[in-house]
């Protein structure tokens, strides 16, 4: 249970890593990254609420598919308003954006799925884009000291992928 809800910690945090980020030669965890880059505020949000910040800051290492804020604002405001008072549902939604281990985009694209701590998600390469679901990796590789975080431009919700 615990190494779940570290999983799902580090999806949110990965949210928060977004299409902004530079990463330094002094490397950040995961949610240290997601902060930094500020354009993910609504995972950071969401990882808070969770209570995972703890768990995404750990040693994994993990692999995040992060949504974007705009990736969240597809959602609308009452979606995420809802989903974030309901942690049971929230911790779902995170841990779907969450693999074990590290793996890199040029493994990622020779995969046909993902094993997220919440089930699998397809991956296919269409038109030139990785595609994770429903979702498009839209920055790959950012490296942190615990995991690596891919981000994309749809939010995962399971059953629907």
């Amino acid at each position: 249970m615990v190494r779940t809800l570290r999983s799902a910690l580090v999806a949110l945090v990965l949210v928060g890593c977004g299409t902004a980020l530079v990463v330094g030669e002094d490397k950040k965890n995961i949610v240290e990254t997601a902060v930094a880059a500020k354009s993910f505020n609504t995972l950071v949000t969401a990882v808070k609420t969770a209570g995972l910040v703890e768990t995404l800051s750990g040693p994994g290492p993990f692999t995040v598919f992060a949504p974007t804020d705009e990736a969240f604002a597809k959602l609308g405001q009452e979606t995420i308003d809802a989903v974030l008072k309901n942690k049971e549902q929230l911790t779902a939604i995170l841990k779907l954006h969450v693999v074990s281990g590290k793996v890199m985009a040029n493994q990622v694209t020779s995969l046909r799925e993902a094993q997220t701590l919440n089930g699998k998600l397809p991956i296919k390469v269409e038109g030139g884009n990785v595609m994770i679901g429903k979702a498009k990796v839209v920055k790959t590789d950012i490296e942190c000291t615990n995991g690596v975080i891919h981000v994309i431009d749809t939010v995962l919700l399971p059953g629907q992928n």
